[in-house]
């Protein structure tokens, strides 16, 4: 399975996919420590953690997936979201709380 086929996988699989430098639990970046936070606060708890470190095919692939130049990178239900910066600008308006709203605990 090439690179494309894995992340599309990835995205669809799961409702919450984050492409991130590191882990949840030891963030490898700034950016990437910003997003699981942003995640956190919108009551998600559960979610799929890719790390890109792991695999310069996929750190590359999901950029050309996505058409986006940097890590992190949130997709929802197999949605591209964006990254650090996007993922910010949406908690701040409440549109990323109310994205996640249905996939953190009831």
């Amino acid at each position: 399975m090439d690179a494309q086929e894995q992340i599309r996988e990835q995205i669809t699989q799961s409702p919450v996919v984050l492409y991130m430098k590191g882990s949840p639990a030891m963030p490898q970046c700034g950016f990437s420590s910003t997003a699981v936070q942003l995640l956190r606060a919108c009551g998600v708890r559960e979610f799929v953690s890719v790390n890109v470190l792991e695999s310069p095919e996929i750190r590359q692939g999901i950029k050309d997936f996505s058409n986006w130049p940097t890590i992190p990178q949130l997709y929802v239900k197999g949605e591209f979201v964006g990254g650090c910066d996007i993922m910010r600008e949406m908690y701040a308006s409440g549109e990323l709380q109310q994205l996640l709203g249905g996939l953190g605990p009831n």
